[in-house]
């Protein structure tokens, strides 16, 4: 189990762009991402160009023991509304166990501390356990399904849509550093 300072996000550097792109284009994270084909230098680097002036979007990176691991986004920021979505995967595949939860528990103190936004929303392909489990675990309710929704590979795939609120994360917040972080009691 990794300490809660083993656990850092940060926001992305020009650095860190080839990695990022290696882990985007990896089949492991591919195959779970509404658009799945192999991203170019050029396409990713204009991702990148325009990630720099939303003021919609945010991208973090996240580091285990200061190396980066993943990479952990909100998207859709809207203030008026006090809301966004989220989206992570972790790059790295040699990793202390428990880091994809330690991202989670970040991700959700970033949503509600740093941003301050009273609904994070989520989705996940019908297809994706994983991540369905994943987003349960940190506390997520199902709010509904989109139907044959997004086309990949030749199939109209169903599309899991997920909420958690700034007072649900209020109430489970300890629990689930305790469960991410070893000795977190103290540490909030």
């Amino acid at each position: 189990m990794l300490k809660r300072d083993d656990c850092n996000l940060r926001h992305i550097e020009r650095e860190d762009l080839e990695k990022i792109l290696r882990w985007r284009n990896s089949e492991r994270i591919r195959k779970n991402m509404y658009t799945d084909h192999v991203i170019s230098a050029d396409e990713h680097m204009a991702w990148f160009e325009r990630s720099k002036v939303q003021n919609s979007n945010l991208h973090l990176i996240f580091e285990v023991k200061e190396k980066p691991a993943g990479l952990l986004y909100f998207t859709d920021i809207d203030m008026n509304n006090s809301k966004s979505y989220w989206g992570f995967y972790i790059g790295e595949t040699d990793l202390p166990h428990g880091s994809g939860k330690a991202l989670g528990v970040l991700g959700l103190a970033y949503a509600f501390k740093q941003l301050n936004i009273r609904k994070l929303c989520g989705e996940a392909f019908a297809f994706n356990d994983a991540s369905i489990r994943f987003h349960k675990k940190l506390g997520f309710a199902e709010e509904g399904r989109l139907i044959k929704h997004i086309l990949r590979r030749g199939t109209y795939e169903d599309v899991v849509l997920f909420a958690t609120f700034h007072e649900d994360w209020i109430k489970i917040q300890q629990k689930l550093y305790e469960a991410a972080f070893v000795s977190e009691k103290t540490q909030i």
